[in-house]
Parts: C-alpha cells; structure tokens; sequence
C-alpha cells in the first residue's frame, strides 16, 4: 500500500507531464508577477535556491541579478528539459540544475533568496508549506541563521459559497471546477462574500493542518451547492512603497455533498479541515455546510415613530 506522499507522487513529482510545465510558461497571470517579485528580490551578487525548478525559468529570471542559482528538481525529464533551456539563454550558465528530492536537499552554501513555486489552490496536492518547513529546520541546523527571504513570502486563503451550475448538455455532474479569476461564468451565482480562513506567513513556523468553521449572511435566495476557495500568494511585500507584488492564483470551486437551500439574511455555517499537501477529495470529505438561523423565522423589529 502507498502512503499518501506516495500516491500524490504519481500525479505530481516525476510524473507530471512535460506539456503541463509547458503551459506554465505560457500562463502571464503567473509569470508576470514572479518575474517582478524575484527581479525585486534578488539583489546583485547573490545566491539564490529553487526548490522544484521545472522549465528552469525562475531560476533564469533570478540569474540576471544573482552570481549563483541552485536550481533543484525531482524529476529527470524535467532536469534535461531545464538544462536545454538554460543554455539556449543568456545568464544561463549561472544557473546549476540539481537532480534532487527538494525535502532532502541542502545548497553548499548559505543563500539569500529560496524560490519555491510548489502551489496549488488551498496548498492542496503539493507539497510547498511541508517543503519549506522541513528545508527551514535543515538549513538552520547546518548553516545557523538568518533564515533566506522566501518567495512567495506568504499566501492567504479565502472560502465563498456558491450556487453552481453542474448543467453540461442536460447531463448533470457536480464536479470539481477550476475557474479563471478574470472571467464572469453566467453558470456561477455568489451567494454571499468571500472569508479568509488562513494566513500562512513562510518566515514563520507553520502548522500542516487547517481547519476551520465560518459564517456567511447569504445575500440572495437560492441553493447553496458549491463552496469556491481563493488563495492569493504574496510573492513579495515592497516596503518602500507600502505594497505587495501578488499571484492570485485560478478558483476551485468544490460541490458540496449535500446542497443547502437559502434565503437573503440567512445564517450559513461552513466547516472543513485537511492537511497542507493533502488530495481534494480529503477537504471535500470534510466540507459541511448547514443554514443556522434562518432569516424569515428571527423576531421582525417594528419601526418607531414619534
């Protein structure tokens, strides 16, 4: 039997396919704010770690800045794939690919930036908050502190209820759905504000399980059948100008279990918990929702007048 480590592997460590790295490349709404956020960073001179580089590009965009890149990568298809790249662009031989488990292994050398671009909605399926605490606690026992300013710096995480379509040609699916943040999807009804459910902030320690119970006042009448999460990385605070350099990353919006019916004022109550890494059928076993005071059944107040 594989643990659970052992079985995310399968989609994600070695085996994720070329083409997805690919489109990666291709995704600006990544791209853009990694580059700006390393080129700030990264300061001349120097040295900088990638846990889990794939194509190699952000190693790259650092080495216009840095006089070293230790860019670690898991997968062997995705160490060729990276070396090819790299040497095809200029700076490229500043940037050394290592075949290498990103939970093993140590620089030769004390850094000043670490990238670690293992994100998922929700820091569901990889493994960055569990990378980066288990490379903290090894980089302090070898090399002592400070630790290397992290990129992203911190993500935040919201949750919002939903009324989804599930409606594909009159076959009815409730499935788990990736949404782009800049489209209006006419089948997707928000069904009350979103609310932040967790802060993690990578220059401190950090727990690997999130659980949580909110409340939402429903704001229209209808069937709450999906919960969306939102997660925003903070990939890097500018100081001087009081600001952030942001990735805010495609909706996922899960099916809940058991739809609720709801009315404008209603009370919903949402409960979850999973483990950072975790597969998303773990949150959707543990995703409830139930409406706790309904609006039509609270003591109506009778307006005064003098």
């Amino acid at each position: 039997m594989l643990n659970e480590r052992e079985i995310e592997s399968c989609y994600l460590g070695q085996f994720i396919p070329l083409h997805y790295h690919h489109n990666m490349l291709m995704d600006q709404n990544r791209m853009h704010p990694f580059k700006s956020a390393i080129a700030y960073a990264v300061k001349p001179g120097a040295k900088v770690l990638e846990l889990g580089g794939g194509t190699g590009v952000l190693s790259w965009f650092a080495a216009s800045q840095a006089s070293k890149v230790y860019c670690v990568e898991f997968n062997p298809d995705m160490v060729k794939e990276a070396r090819k790249f790299l040497a095809l662009n200029p700076n490229g031989d500043k940037v050394e690919v290592i075949h290498a488990d990103a939970f093993e292994y140590l620089p030769p050398e004390p850094v000043d930036v670490v990238i670690c671009e293992m994100l998922h909605v929700g820091m569901l399926r990889e493994k960055q908050v569990e990378v980066i605490e288990s490379f903290k606690r090894r980089y302090l026992e070898r090399f002592g502190g400070p630790l290397p300013i992290f990129l992203p710096e911190a993500v935040i995480m919201a949750v919002q209820p939903l009324q989804q379509e599930y409606d594909f040609e009159g076959f009815y699916a409730p499935i788990v759905q990736f949404q782009e943040t800049t489209v209006i999807y006419p089948g997707t009804v928000e069904m009350a504000p979103p609310a932040v459910y967790s802060i993690i902030d990578f220059n401190q320690p950090n727990e690997l399980l999130y659980s949580w119970q909110g409340k939402f006042v429903v704001e229209r009448n209808g069937e709450i059948n999906a919960m969306r999460f939102v997660t925003k990385n903070i990939l890097q605070v500018v100081q001087e100008r009081s600001s952030t350099i942001d990735w805010l990353m495609g909706y996922m919006t899960l099916p809940l279990a058991t739809p609720v019916k709801a009315r404008e004022g209603d009370v919903l109550q949402v409960s979850f918990q999973y483990r950072a890494g975790g597969s998303l059928p773990s949150l959707q076993a543990s995703l409830q929702a139930e409406v706790l005071y309904e609006a039509a059944l609270q003591p109506q107040r009778v307006a005064a007048f003098a």
